[in-house]
């Protein structure tokens, strides 16, 4: 019998060896409804590709060209992900260079969203070039006859559920959206019972295979990415306002590095909300709105609304491994051993009996002495605040310290192993009730600030 030949493996990637990023361009077929967003290290292209899951058609020249200016943001912001293989020294965008104000917003949101991808692969120095640009502003984008309809992107977590509940308890129905149908989302919209609208994000499948040959892997900020497709289904839809769930936690970095703050949650802070919305509207559609409904909530108060809302208890899932693009990597549902299950429970926990917590995550995580580390570091106690979407350390802690005075809590192995620590312990009733109440930091236009009210 012949021996099958050995097939050569693939040379090592080596990121210092690219010099240019390359954005190459986008096409959009109507006809289809998708999307390929190109890119090249060099010389070696790869390209992406968005399903919209509909044909485009019948929207009119104002709503077709916004639609086009759009799909041109996306392809900018949608690079992150192959940009940050290599960090390469140049960036080159050669078909539809952006405006002086947009290349700008791209290389603060690369620079701030690409800080933890350069802090964990210790790239120290290695600073993000600057975008090309046109040599004049673009005229300011007009109105693209968009209707009032809220769009509201969801991700089969307990901020988009909270949210969409407010809308519609102040008798609006919103649009659902996501990018993809992982199960806690099609369990959150058959709960939900609206209408639902999703697109498919495939990234080019070389990517894992750059990253298997040693390319520089990491953090991006997909919630840049998730604001541009949602954005697109928005003009798809005649939906006026892209309503995010992103909490005032959110804002909140873990550490400074290298001069830049280090936040795993930059794409979805106060500061991009700001930047993104008013890229959306100056360049891509005057009569689209981008806000966050629960920008003025930190997410101990939130999760005391969710705990309100039992219908949606085993529908959803905050894990962040069962959402990984690397299936081989993925878990099915609640992980019970990362940051984000560690949080999710310690939020939750002051709202509900220890037997539903366990009953939902399938784990009883503040009863097990092994997981005190994980639960130390969310309260800032001799470690940073963990690189994932975790509340603010001070939230973690009144969250703790609300459990101490839990009959049904105060006895669970980590509660008792962390409450008795002053930092908890010694927290005022004020502290208690700052975090619970509602900032001022918001961006909600009139007309919706009786739904974040809803929240309260």
């Amino acid at each position: 019998m012949p021996v099958p030949e050995l097939q050569p493996a693939a040379p090592p990637f080596v990121p210092a060896s690219v010099r240019r990023f390359r954005f190459l361009g986008w096409r959009l077929e109507p006809a289809t409804g998708v999307i390929d967003l190109g890119y090249a290290l060099d010389g070696d292209e790869l390209h992406e590709q968005v399903e919209l899951g509909t044909p485009i058609a019948g929207l009119g020249p104002a709503r077709m060209a916004a639609l086009e200016r759009a799909v041109a943001l996306l392809h900018l912001i949608a690079g992150v992900s192959y940009y940050k293989t290599s960090f390469a020294p140049e960036i080159s965008v050669e078909a539809d260079p952006p405006d002086p104000d947009v290349a700008a917003f791209l290389h603060h949101v690369y620079t701030r969203g690409l800080a933890e991808c350069r802090f964990v692969n210790d790239l120290r120095g290695r600073e993000i070039p600057p975008f090309p640009s046109t040599a004049s502003a673009a005229p300011p984008a007009g109105p693209a006859g968009l209707g009032d309809r809220p769009l509201v992107p969801i991700g089969g977590g307990k901020d988009s559920i909270v949210t969409l509940e407010a809308i519609r308890g102040t008798g609006r129905e919103p649009l659902l959206f996501s990018v993809g149908n992982a199960p806690a989302v099609v369990r959150t919209v058959q709960v939900a019972g609206l209408p639902h609208v999703s697109v498919t994000r495939s990234l080019d499948p070389r990517l894992l295979e750059l990253n298997r040959r040693g390319a520089i892997n990491g953090h991006v900020p997909v919630t840049a990415v998730v604001s541009c497709l949602a954005v697109i289904a928005a003009l798809i839809q005649g939906a006026g306002a892209v309503v995010m769930a992103d909490e005032r936690s959110a804002s909140a970095g873990s550490l400074t590095w290298d001069g830049i703050e280090v936040n795993h949650q930059y794409s979805k802070s106060w500061d991009f909300e700001r930047r993104f919305a008013a890229i959306v509207a100056g360049h891509v559609a005057a009569d689209l709105a981008y806000f966050s409904l629960l920008r003025p909530w930190s997410e101990l108060a939130i999760a005391r609304r969710f705990a309100a809302l039992p219908a949606y208890h085993r529908a959803f899932v905050s894990c962040n491994r069962a959402f990984l693009l690397d299936r081989d990597r993925r878990t099915p549902s609640w992980c019970g051993d990362c940051a984000k299950c560690r949080f999710v429970a310690l939020a939750l926990a002051p709202f509900l009996d220890r037997d539903r917590i366990v009953s939902i995550m399938g784990s009883d995580l503040l009863g097990d002495p092994a997981q005190l580390p994980g639960f130390a570091a969310l309260l800032g106690i001799e470690a940073d605040k963990p690189l994932e979407c975790v509340g603010e350390v001070e939230e973690s802690r009144v969250a703790m310290r609300l459990l101490t005075a839990s009959e049904g809590w105060r006895d669970a192995a980590v509660v008792r192993a962390l409450g008795s620590d002053p930092r908890v312990a010694g927290l005022s009733q004020a502290t208690v009730d700052a975090v619970l109440a509602p900032g001022r930091e918001h961006a909600l236009p009139a007309a919706y600030r009786e739904f974040a009210d809803a929240l309260g």
